[in-house]
C-alpha cells in the first residue's frame, strides 16, 4: 500500500506510535558520532517531554518556538508538542538577535527549546533581556549544560525528560486536516516575514507523496539534510523518513567534507540537498575523492538546478538524480521528477505533481492557459496551506476562490503533465536555496547616508545558484567602498541576506512611471556595462 493511502487522516502523533509499534528496534536517527536512536526510544522519550511541557501548562493552540540545529533534541520537541496538540515554530538559529526576537512576538510562543550557545551566539544572554519584553513567553527549556536552577521560568531539556517519564497527561482530540502542526516563517513580496500554517495533514500528506515518488524503503539511510526547521527538513527530511520507517543521518558539521563524510561512514543511500549544497560536494571530490557506492539516488531541491549540474552530479556523485519543485506554501514538494524518466523529462523540468496536487497555468488577468503556455504557476491540492498566520488580507491575496495557491513562479505545463520551470514574477532571490526579498535588502542600503539609490537584484551564480548584487547610485561627492556597505548590512542583516558584491552606478534607468528599471539593470550586468540616467 503507498504511503499517501496509509497514513491518510494520520497525525504527527499517531504517525510516529504507528512506526514505533511495528519497528520498535528499528533506527530513526544516526548521530554523526555513531549513536542510533530507534524509533521506539523517539516514541518513549517523545511521551516523556510532552508529559513535562504538558505540567508547566502548554496545551491545544499554543506556540512553542524551536530554536535548535538539527539533532534529537529538535525531533523529540517536535513530537511532544504535536502530542498535545500545541503548534511548533521553527527558527533557525542563524538569524540575527533582532529577526528573532520579532518572530517570537509574531508568533506569540509560550516556551522556547533553545541550545544555550550555538556558534558565536549566546542565547541564554539573548533570552534574559528578551524574558521581560515577551510577555507570552512563559517558559524557556534550554539544551546544554549550565545550572539554571535561579530562574524558575527556566528549565533544562534532560530535566524535562527524567520529570516527565512514567507521567501521564491529557491527549487531546486533533483534527489532521485542520489543527495546525507548524508555523513556518518565509518571506512575504515585502520581504516582511510571513508565518506559514501547515496542518498535520498538509505534512504528511506530502511528506508520504514524496516518499512514494522517491521509492523511500526501510533500509534507506537519507542524508544531507541540513536544518530541520525549514519546510524541507520538516517534511521530506524528517516525516518521510518517518513513514517510510528508514533512518536519517543527522548532520553535524558545516561543509562538503562532513557530507560526504557521512555518506561514506554511514552508508547513505539517498541524499537531499540544494545545488549549492551539490556544487560544493563537486569541488570536494576533486581535492580527496570519495567512495560513494552506497547511494541510489540523489534529489536536487530548493532552487533552479541547470542540466549540467544534473549531469555532473549523475557523473560523480550518484548515477541517479531526481530534481524537486518545493515552496513553504505547500508543505514543500510540489513536483518532482522520478529516477525512470526519459533524461530530456529529467534534465529541463521539475517532474510531474505529486498524488492528489493540481497544477494551473494563469495568464495575467487570472484566465487558465492551455498547455505549452507560458504563466504563473497555481497549485491545489493536500498541501496547500491554512493560511498565513495573524495575516488574513494576505492570506486571501494568494489564494484564489477555488482554492488555489498563487506561487508568483511562471512555468509551463506540457502536453505529458511535466512542469517546466521559467523564471519568477515575484521579486525574490535564492540564494543558496533561501529566499531573499531585495526589497528588505534595499531598505537596509538606503539608510546609509552615502547611498542615493540602490537596487538590489540577483545573479547567476554556479556556487550560490544567485548571488546578491547591489547597485548603488552614491550621493554627490560622498567616498564609500563595497567593503563598508557590506559590512553596514552584516549589522542587522542574516548572513544569507547579505550582499555578495555592489556595484556602482552613476544612475539608473527608469519606467515611465518613474521606478528602477529593474530588468535593464540585470541585462547590464550580465552584459558587462553599467546604464546611466
Amino acid at each position: 500500500m503507498a504511503l499517501i493511502e496509509r497514513f491518510k487522516g494520520s497525525t504527527a502523533a499517531a504517525a510516529l506510535a504507528t512506526r514505533a509499534t511495528s519497528d520498535s528496534g528499528s533506527v530513526f536517527l544516526r548521530l554523526a558520532d555513531g549513536t542510533v536512536v530507534t524509533y521506539g526510544e523517539v516514541e518513549s522519550r517523545t511521551e516523556a517531554l510532552a508529559a513535562a511541557l504538558a505540567d508547566l501548562g502548554v496545551e491545544t493552540g499554543d506556540r512553542v518556538a524551536l530554536l535548535l540545529p538539527a539533532g534529537e533534541e529538535f525531533v523529540l520537541s517536535l513530537f511532544a508538542v504535536a502530542r498535545l496538540g500545541a503548534t511548533v515554530v521553527p527558527l533557525d538559529p542563524r538569524l540575527t538577535p533582532a529577526e528573532l526576537r520579532y518572530l517570537l512576538r509574531h508568533s506569540e510562543a509560550v516556551c522556547c527549546v533553545t541550545m544555550e550557545r550555538v556558534e558565536e551566539m549566546d542565547f541564554l544572554e539573548f533570552f534574559e533581556d528578551l524574558l521581560v519584553s515577551l510577555p507570552e513567553l512563559q517558559y524557556l527549556v534550554t539544551v546544554g549544560e549550565e545550572d539554571l536552577w535561579y530562574d524558575d521560568r527556566i528549565f533544562q531539556f534532560e530535566d524535562l525528560l527524567s520529570a516527565g517519564a512514567g507521567r501521564d497527561y491529557v491527549a487531546p482530540d486533533i483534527d489532521p486536516e485542520r489543527d495546525c502542526l507548524a508555523i513556518l516563517y518565509t518571506s512575504g513580496t515585502t520581504g516582511k516575514p510571513k508565518g506559514v500554517k501547515l496542518s498535520h495533514a498538509n505534512i504528511l500528506s506530502v511528506a508520504a507523496g514524496t516518499a512514494d515518488a522517491l521509492g523511500i524503503r526501510p533500509d534507506d539511510r537519507v542524508v544531507g539534510v541540513g536544518g530541520f526547521h525549514h519546510v524541507f527538513g520538516l517534511g521530506p527530511g524528517i516525516m518521510a523518513t518517518l513513514l517510510a520507517g528508514a533512518s536519517i543521518i543527522v548532520k553535524s558539521g558545516d561543509g562538503p567534507e562532513a557530507v560526504l563524510d557521512l555518506v561514506e561512514g554511514h552508508g547513505a543511500t539517498v541524499h537531499y540537498g540544494i545545488p549549492t549544497d551539490f556544487v560544493a560536494e563537486l569541488w570536494a571530490m576533486e581535492r580527496s575523492p570519495r567512495s560513494l557506492g552506497s547511494l541510489r539516488l540523489a534529489m536536487i531541491a530548493g532552487a533552479p538546478a541547470g542540466d549540467e549540474l544534473v549531469r555532473q552530479v549523475r557523473a560523480r556523485i550518484c548515477p541517479n538524480v531526481v530534481v524537486a519543485y518545493s515552496l513553504t506554501e505547500t508543505a514543500s514538494t510540489l513536483c518532482v521528477s522520478r529516477w525512470d524518466d526519459d533524461e530530456d523529462k529529467q534534465a529541463f523540468t521539475v517532474g510531474r505533481p505529486l498524488p492528489g496536487t493540481t497544477l494551473r497555468i494563469l495568464e495575467k488577468d487570472g484566465s487558465v492557459l492551455p498547455v505549452e503556455s507560458v504563466g504563473e504557476i497555481a497549485v491545489r491540492g493536500p498541501g496547500v496551506m491554512l493560511g498565513y498566520y495573524r495575516q488574513p488580507r494576505e492570506t486571501s491575496n494568494s489564494l484564489d476562490a477555488e482554492g488555489y495557491f498563487l506561487t508568483g513562479d511562471l512555468g509551463m505545463l506540457d502536453e505529458d503533465g511535466y512542469l517546466h520551470l521559467v523564471g519568477r514574477s515575484k521579486e525574490v532571490i535564492i540564494r543558496s536555496g533561501f529566499n531573499v526579498y531585495p526589497m528588505e535588502v534595499e531598505a537596509r542600503l538606503e539608510s546609509h547616508p552615502a547611498v542615493h539609490e540602490v537596487a538590489v537584484v540577483g545573479m547567476a551564480d554556479p556556487f550560490l545558484g544567485e548571488a546578491i548584487c547591489a547597485c548603488v547610485v552614491p550621493v554627490e561627492g560622498a567616498i564609500v567602498t563595497e567593503s563598508e556597505l557590506v559590512a553596514w548590512c552584516q549589522e542587522v542583516l542574516a548572513d544569507h541576506k547579505v550582499p555578495d558584491n555592489v556595484r556602482f552606478f552613476d544612475g539608473f534607468p527608469h519606467t515611465g512611471s518613474g521606478k528602477i528599471h529593474r530588468v535593464e539593470i540585470s541585462r547590464s550586468l550580465r552584459a558587462g556595462s553599467h546604464p546611466g540616467t
